[in-house]
């Protein structure tokens, strides 16, 4: 009996005991305290889902949107009078479990960026935004579940820690439909849907449009930008006017444009000038004069027809995306995707409200009211400083 009998350890030892369990000493009792307290803090989760211990990472989405009805794609906290994109997205993000609650009304503790900030009625078919979220089972289609059917994402990457889907980007594609009356002279062809775009006047429109490539001052086709300012200065690597095409018995075409960045209104800009000179209302020097010193009043085409159709990434695949860790951000797999959404969302979007809104057409009515022969000087000084526009956009 004496012999079953354990003798107590002395109390120096148990403290040399209890020393290494809390420092952690092998064998000790510091992993069953670890793995105590990360039960209790599963237990405590509001919905006891064990994503919410997962680490954050950042990927980025690739998103299409009719833009129809919205303010744009930004958005704005604390503003619920104007809907944005961002606002469905960010309340669809909460709810499919991929961000906490409080990142949806601070979006800088996601890390959110987007690549081009869209203006209101303006649509996307590759829009791509940066941020970091729980990389939760079924992510894409537990998202879509809580997004309107005119809002999808169609893609998702993962990227490197530090990237910025704005400063990544290299460039960015828009395309531009309208119907081809628009390019109708206002003097000898009708103004109206039965009007068929002809191979001269095509080739025209796109002589014109090439005149944008290169290197120029796009102070007049902005707002706050002065003649002399560097960041009015942007380059355009392509544009040019593809085939026309009926649809619904109206003939249209898209103009596309490639930049590396573009400021508010520009591209809609750009637009509205060819349109005032193919139409009779302005002479072709207009577009030379509306790149130097002097103030030009340039017309604006409507928001309707201008969708954000690609942005570029080659830098940064060059770089990352083959070194065996990351994806290039390439959009190939999912280019059917895009198309199907192009089909279904955006083009008929366009087609019906310049059907039943007609603002193209009331758009042209303004063109007379503008002056092309206008050769005041801008107002800014070599050394003023313009405040910026708020962002890059259309």
């Amino acid at each position: 009996m004496a012999g079953n009998v354990q003798t107590p350890a002395p109390v120096g030892a148990a403290r040399e005991q209890h020393r290494k369990a809390r420092s952690g000493w092998p064998g000790g009792a510091r992993v069953w305290e670890d793995a105590e307290q990360q039960a209790k803090k599963l237990k405590s989760s509001p919905d006891g889902e064990p994503h919410r211990k997962l680490p954050k990472r950042k990927i980025v989405l690739l998103m299409a949107y009719s833009g129809k009805g919205y303010h744009g794609m930004q958005r704005n906290i604390g503003s619920s009078q104007f809907k944005t994109i961002e606002d469905d997205l960010v309340s669809a993000l909460v709810q499919s479990g991929c961000i906490p609650e409080n990142h949806g009304e601070d979006m800088k503790k996601m890390s959110f960026q987007r690549c081009a900030r869209t203006d209101k009625g303006v649509s996307a078919a590759g829009q791509v935004v940066s941020l970091k979220v729980w990389l939760i089972d079924d992510i894409l289609e537990k998202i879509n579940s809580h997004l309107p059917p005119h809002i999808r994402i169609l893609g998702l990457k993962r990227v490197t820690g530090g990237f910025n889907s704005k400063n990544k980007c290299d460039a960015r594609t828009y395309f531009y439909m309208l119907p081809t009356f628009a390019f109708a002279h206002k003097d000898h062809d009708v103004q109206d849907e039965s009007y068929r775009l002809s191979a001269e006047t095509w080739q025209r429109v796109n002589g014109l449009l090439s005149c944008y490539k290169g290197t120029h001052s796009f102070h007049n086709f902005t707002s706050q930008k002065g003649p002399r300012e560097a960041s009015a200065r942007r380059y355009i690597l392509d544009m040019f006017c593809e085939e026309p095409f009926v649809r619904e018995g109206m003939e249209f075409a898209v103009i596309k444009v490639k930049g590396q960045s573009f400021m508010t209104h520009q591209i809609r800009k750009m637009v509205g000038l060819v349109v005032a000179i193919v139409k009779g209302y302005a002479p072709e020097s207009v577009l030379e004069r509306s790149w130097g010193e002097a103030k030009v009043d340039v017309p604006k085409a409507p928001g309707l027809g201008l969708v954000l159709e690609r942005v570029h990434f080659e830098k940064y695949n060059q770089r990352f995306g083959n070194d065996g860790l990351h994806e290039p951000l390439d959009w190939t797999r999912e280019e059917a995707g895009v198309t199907a959404f192009k089909e279904q969302h955006i083009y008929p979007t366009i087609i019906s409200t310049e059907r039943h809104e007609r603002s193209m057409a009331q758009w042209l009515s303004t063109l007379p009211v503008h002056d092309f022969n206008a050769t005041a000087h801008a107002a800014a000084s070599p050394g003023t400083k313009v405040p910026d526009p708020p962002g890059d956009s259309d």
